[in-house]
């Protein structure tokens, strides 16, 4: 997980935001976003589909397991589930 805070850097700067305007965005204080900019704050799953939500990046991409940003349905990836299956149970 150690790429979080390099793919947030970089993912906030690309949007052409400073950390006090993408905490505010995500309704969370300057001091905590820096602490996940920093490595230095766990997140919850639900902290990590914020991000990923918030940056329209997949959760591979963010923790650095892909260096595609693309975001995929889990039945848009062939391979997935057989022919003529629909995934679900």
């Amino acid at each position: 997980m150690g790429m979080l805070h390099h793919r947030l850097r970089e993912l906030r700067k690309k949007r052409k935001l400073n950390q006090t305007e993408a905490g505010a965005l995500l309704g969370v204080k300057l001091r905590q976003y820096q602490r996940y900019e920093r490595n230095e704050q766990p997140l919850s799953m639900e902290g990590w589909i914020l991000l990923a939500d918030f940056y329209n990046v997949s959760l591979d991409y963010l923790v650095g397991r892909s260096d595609d940003p693309k975001r995929y349905g889990a039945f848009g990836v062939s391979g997935l589930c057989q022919e003529g299956e629909t995934g679900a149970p």
